[in-house]
């Protein structure tokens, strides 16, 4: 029986180039939309760019543009990255856009209406000189904790981070004047009431999440506890504030970039004739992931919930929580102030998008912190797609161009490979619904070290001088192999399955045993992968 398949995959945030941990953790969310499309199930799979917030606003105050400007160039070059990774989402948005803030307002409405919001009244740094509030990233000060230049909440020097109130010697990044305290009045969400509800949630989800997440989302709920946070901010840069009074404010970015989830969703759905319903309410057919980084996870085991909790509309929770650990360069974390992010642009004008999906897979960060290096890379790409996947493929198609002109002999497939193939479908079907796509493809790598064992035991190239029956029996079976492991590998490297499918004339396989007609000829035959050297 089909289902309805929702998948979210994080929202990039648009001050700077997409670097290849962004990608790794995004990753998982393509191969699982692939896999449940092909298993015959109704796909939505949604992301797009964040593109309001401060660092934006002040990075276009740094180079003389408009916020606006900032965004809509980074979200060119997102969309253009996702697409040469054959990144396959049925809509890749962005939340500047009139449907996203429309609907984002109309939430807040709601939110005010039902009285879980309020208004506050509290004191923020505020410069005289400029006439405006600071956020934390506008004011520099003294590290209260090694005495360095620190910037916001965080400090240059020990690299400590901390909440901006406890700064000193506050000044305005801008125009370095002293920072004084005006009083504000911001709306805030009554979060703390959910605290119950949350921790129940959760528990009863845990098997259904990596173990980061239940980790995290465990710390993060005995720590402090959910407390009331802010909705509205300081800036000039964002969505409206559908509330009386705060016509000098905007929405604040962490719950309108959330609600993206389901605008997006909505607004394809809308466009394409679908119930968008089906993807979001509770219903027993629906399923859902929610793929993202591990520096997110609080937005999507607690806010987000949350969020669908308090308006009461009848929406289903994340049950599939996808988060990745960190993936670290050349052992190292990824970090802005030391320049170590490999850029998602630069590597896609050195690799093929198949290489470093397969790479990304292979070397994923789904348990703890794994490393990567274009060494690695290179080191993968060779061993198993050239050296044992490719290899495979090539010698047995380009014998079959060489002796018999492509012509696709008449055998019988082995009952014992058939059996074998089956169950490589059921077993990486069932890892990759788990979100366990390293074991996933390490076990269709299985099948290819089999594949390859069969080739060698069997001789073809001796039985077609000896035993013509039993070439085109052993040709016949490693056929199979071959267009079945294209098909099991199109989630993870769909370029070079696309490639095999060509060669056999096959179009668009579901996710089962695939037959080849004997008899047939094949199609432009040429080497699956060229070693990098």
């Amino acid at each position: 029986m089909s289902k309805k398949v929702f998948i979210g995959g994080a929202w990039p945030y648009a001050n700077n180039s997409l670097h290849l941990g962004h990608i790794a953790a995004l990753l998982p969310g393509d191969v699982i939309a692939r896999y449940h499309r092909k298993a015959g199930n109704s796909v939505l799979y949604v992301s797009g760019t964040d593109c309001h917030g401060t660092p934006i606003t002040l990075r276009a105050k740094n180079q003389k543009v408009s916020p606006e400007s900032i965004a809509l160039t980074y979200h060119k070059e997102f969309s253009e990255c996702f697409r040469k990774l054959n990144f396959s989402y049925d809509s890749y948005s962005l939340t500047h856009n009139d449907f996203h803030a429309d609907f984002v307002k109309e939430v807040i409405s709601k939110l005010f209406e039902s009285g879980e919001l309020y208004e506050k009244t509290e004191f923020q740094d505020y410069c005289e000189n400029c006439h405006q509030f600071l956020s934390d990233r506008e004011i520099e000060g003294t590290c209260p904790i090694c005495g360095g230049h620190a910037k916001g909440d965080q400090c240059d020097d020990c690299l400590a981070t901390f909440d901006a109130n406890e700064l000193t010697n506050k000044t305005c990044k801008y125009c370095g004047s002293p920072v004084s305290k005006h009083s504000n009045v911001h709306l805030y969400w009554k979060l703390s009431k959910y605290q119950h509800q949350i921790t129940d949630y959760v528990s009863s989800h845990e098997h259904l999440w990596r173990f980061s997440a239940i980790n995290e989302s465990r710390k993060y709920l005995a720590n402090s506890g959910l407390i009331d946070r802010a909705i509205t901010r300081q800036l000039d840069w964002g969505i409206d504030v559908p509330v009386e009074g705060f016509d000098d404010k905007k929405i604040y970015v962490w719950i309108e970039a959330v609600l993206g989830y389901i605008s997006a969703g909505k607004k394809y759905c809308e466009e394409h004739g679908l119930n968008w319903e089906d993807f979001y309410k509770n219903s027993s057919s629906l399923d859902t992931y929610y793929v993202h980084g591990k520096d997110n996870i609080p937005f999507h085991t607690i806010i987000f919930p949350a969020l669908l909790m308090a308006l009461n509309e009848n929406y289903q929770l994340p049950n599939h929580i996808v988060s990745c650990q960190f993936l670290n360069i050349n052992d190292e974390k990824i970090s802005k102030s030391k320049g170590n992010g490999i850029t998602v642009k630069d590597l896609l004008s050195e690799y093929s998008s198949d290489s470093i999906r397969y790479c990304l897979t292979y070397q994923a960060p789904e348990l703890k912190d794994t490393n990567f290096t274009p060494e690695i890379l290179e080191q993968l790409h060779n061993k198993f797609l050239v050296g044992e996947y490719g290899n495979f493929v090539n010698r047995n198609l380009s014998f079959l161009v060489k002796k018999f002109k492509g012509i696709i002999p008449v055998g019988t497939v082995d009952p014992d490979v058939i059996s074998t193939i089956q169950e490589a479908y059921s077993k990486v079907g069932t890892l990759i619904e788990k979100a366990e796509l390293r074991n996933a493809i390490q076990e269709i790598q299985q099948l290819v070290k089999y594949a390859n064992k069969y080739y060698d035991e069997k001789q073809p190239w001796i039985q077609v001088k000896q035993d013509i029956s039993a070439f085109n029996n052993t040709t016949s079976t490693c056929i199979a192999l071959i267009v079945n492991i294209a098909n099991l590998y199109e989630p993870f490297i769909p370029d070079s399955s696309n490639t095999v499918y060509n060669f056999f004339g096959i179009s668009k396989p579901n996710w089962e045993y695939i037959s080849v007609v004997p008899g047939a000829t094949l199609n432009n035959v040429s080497i699956l992968f060229t070693r990098i050297d």
